[in-house]
């Protein structure tokens, strides 16, 4: 019998049916008592359930509605009310005349790139908006994205999300979302109940597929989309235009190296050209003090040094409380100061000019991993006695003021440097968040952290710390990796390069980071 006509709680009259999914349909309806149209979501239950699989998904609808509620933007479905109808819990939300972004891309097969990345801006804002109220959405995808008739877009549907302090509603070994848009942690099952980094997964996934009418791991069979998620390269996008760098930065395997959601908002709003603050100030002029570090307090018991580095060729690193980094290029002026690092571990051996990711290794006490041979294209340097890294073919030694070591590319603008110290404490992570990131935002204009963690390498405590600053031309990105050695030598591996060419320079930061070889055979 059909639902069209009826009341539902006595309030809502059931107009029209404007979708439907696994777990429910929803229709549009007039809401009596308000004199306004709504949308009705109604639960479906699947014939021959279990008892307590229909108790899981009176839970979720109640969840979706709860998770929904508690987040209030305008890029989110509006949640008015939860009501029963006939023993079935229904909710009750905001109507919005649109089409959803999966059958757009169904109708015209892929968007222009700033158009897509209009899309994506809001449902990253929609995405940080959740986050921030404690709610995982778990189900991002182009048919949980209205696109509203008057311009508006909407990110919907909470059906299986999940709020912090919540316990699962998952069994064992279950995995629920859409496969195509599933996180490689989740379907490795490091990390079944997810995390915001596995909604920014499903983002990266969604706008992919936005701009190039395809999704980026589909396979023949749905076990074999899970296998190339979990372990397969995609293929580069080739109609993303300046999209293509923040699709590179989500589709990254390793949820900790992955972009987060306001580093995403700031990247896509560069591309639509809606950012509300301006990503530089005025270009400074090239004067030597720019070239210059600011001072650094000094004292720290720093025990030797070794320099790989990017830019410029006469700046010159200062001590800060043990590790200390500077940024900048042959016309990039001021010093960047930063110790550290921020990853989850290292990632596979990369050729020039390519981004490919495995799963980091991330357990305790496993033991040293192998270490690959040296990729074509790179070359074994050896900056001080006991460690060696591989750098890429072209790039040229340089000895610094204070004699340290950098290796820089051509232009002089990127470059690769390994420090090796003692910091002031055992927790470079902490002893970075104490001291080390407030000198670097307060002596580098435009300093912005896009992530700071701890992490494992090769089986040993590390951390990893990526950061953006303004260089005197151009803005800067950089990423070090922090970890001890058997024998408690620390070392950090760091490279910076032109923001703009992040992608085309990070793999050269992987390789040197997967193909370290230090003397005691960590």
């Amino acid at each position: 019998m059909s639902d069209l006509g009826r009341l539902v709680a006595g309030r809502y009259l059931l107009v029209e049916r404007v979708g439907s999914g696994g777990m429910g349909t929803v229709w549009r309806a007039e809401d009596k008592m308000l004199g306004r149209h709504v949308a009705v979501k109604k639960l479906r239950i699947p014939p021959h359930l279990q008892d307590d699989e229909v108790r899981t998904l009176y839970e979720r609808t109640r969840r979706e509605a709860r998770s929904a509620a508690r987040i209030t933007h305008p890029n989110v479905i509006v949640v008015h009310d939860v009501v029963d109808d006939e023993g079935l819990p229904c909710i009750v939300m905001e109507y919005v005349p649109s089409v959803t972004l999966s059958d757009v891309l169904k109708r015209r097969g892929s968007l222009p790139p700033e158009e897509a990345a209009r899309v994506g801006r809001a449902m990253a804002a929609a995405l940080r908006a959740a986050h921030d109220a404690g709610v995982l959405h778990r189900d991002v995808k182009p048919a949980n994205v209205l696109l509203g008739d008057d311009g508006r877009i909407v990110l919907t549907d909470f059906g299986i999300a999940m709020e912090s302090g919540t316990s699962s509603l998952t069994k064992p070994g279950e995995l629920i979302g859409s496969i195509r848009y599933l996180a490689p942690e989740r379907l490795r099952g490091a990390h079944p109940e997810t995390g915001p980094a596995s909604d920014l997964w499903a983002l990266g996934a969604t706008l992919y597929q936005a701009v190039e009418g395809r999704d980026p791991f589909r396979r023949d069979t749905a076990i074999e989309t899970a296998y190339a998620i979990a372990t397969d390269p995609y293929e580069p996008p080739r109609n993303a235009g300046d999209l293509a760098p923040v699709i590179e930065g989500l589709l990254v395997k390793d949820p900790d190296r992955r972009l987060d959601v306001h580093e995403v908002e700031r990247r896509l709003g560069d591309v639509t050209g809606t950012r509300t603050a301006p990503l530089d100030p005025p270009t400074r002029p090239d004067r030597a003090e720019d070239l210059t570090p600011p001072a650094r307090r000094s004292g720290a018991n720093r025990r030797r040094t070794v320099v790989l580095s990017a830019l410029a060729v006469t700046l010159t690193a200062c001590l800060a409380g043990g590790a200390v980094w500077w940024l900048g290029g042959r016309d990039d002026g001021p010093s960047r100061q930063a110790s550290g690092a921020e990853a989850s571990g290292p990632t596979a051996s990369t050729t020039p000019g390519t981004t490919t990711d495995t799963t980091p290794d991330t357990t305790p006490g496993s033991g040293s991993a192998s270490v690959p041979p040296v990729p074509a294209g790179y070359h074994l340097e050896e900056p001080d006695s006991g460690i060696s890294v591989p750098v890429r073919d072209g790039w040229k030694r340089k000895t610094l003021a204070g004699g340290e070591v950098a290796y820089l590319d051509p232009s002089e603008l990127v470059g690769l440097r390994v420090n090796v110290i003692e910091f002031a404490g055992t927790d470079p992570l902490q002893h970075w968040r104490d001291t080390e990131e407030e000198q670097t935002a307060r002596d580098n204009p435009g300093y912005e952290r896009v992530r700071m963690a701890e992490t494992t390498f090769r089986g040993r405590p590390a951390a990893y710390w990526e950061f953006t600053f303004d260089g005197r031309a151009r803005p800067y990105r950089a990423a070090e990796l922090a970890f001890a050695s058997t024998d408690g030598t620390q070392y950090v591996i760091y490279l910076s390069a032109p923001d703009a060419d992040w992608h085309e320079y990070r793999p050269v930061f992987d390789t040197a980071v997967n193909g370290v070889r230090v003397s005691d055979g960590s």
